[in-house]
């Protein structure tokens, strides 16, 4: 017994096997020791406990916020005799592709009519010879997103351009302005 104790003190537990054995026997001691405690384990408890109907912790009542919508899609508010977000957006598409060739204040004194505050200050300093595309190469295309808000898609030459227009007093301003070469 005594050579039994000595080894386990000098040699066992000074080893990470040995830790690592001491270690172990404790964490099966106190799960065994807390079962025992616990007492027998009811089986409606858990996962068997599901509720019988959905948990919704959105108010029904509150509308469609999904992706597929049943409703129609918005129609574009016009104020009587401005420009339709098809027309603003034909507009500025066109003033936007003079830009090469021209000087920078020109262009954008052509842009600033059809264009949002923000945008405006955005194009400040821009070089019209970035513009990317030559000529039109089809229709405008709307996607209403709201009464005051659409989305204007415009294939060029080579790419596909895309203005966000915005309603300001019933009055189509182009607000922001996208590339995507094709």
């Amino acid at each position: 017994m005594r050579r039994a104790v000595e080894f386990l003190v000098t040699r066992a537990l000074r080893s990470r096997l040995g830790i690592a054995v001491v270690i172990a026997v404790l964490v099966f001691g106190v799960i065994g020791a807390a079962r025992l405690v616990s007492g027998p384990i009811d089986p409606s408890t858990g996962l068997s406990s599901r509720p019988h109907e959905p948990i919704s912790t959105v108010d029904p009542e509150a509308g469609d916020d999904g992706v597929l919508s049943s409703t129609a899609p918005p129609t574009p508010r016009t104020r009587r005799g401005e420009l339709t977000p098809e027309q603003a957006a034909g507009r500025f598409t066109t003033a936007w592709l003079t830009g090469p060739g021209s000087s920078g204040d020109d262009w954008q004194a052509r842009l600033r009519p059809m264009s949002t505050p923000a945008l405006t200050e955005k194009l400040t300093g821009a070089d019209p010879e970035s513009v990317p595309a030559r000529r039109l190469a089809g229709e405008v295309t709307l996607r209403a997103r709201t009464e005051s808000f659409v989305e204007a898609l415009i294939p060029l030459d080579n790419g596909l351009l895309r203005l966000e227009l915005v309603a300001l007093d019933g009055r189509w301003l182009v607000d922001a302005v996208d590339w995507e070469r094709q």
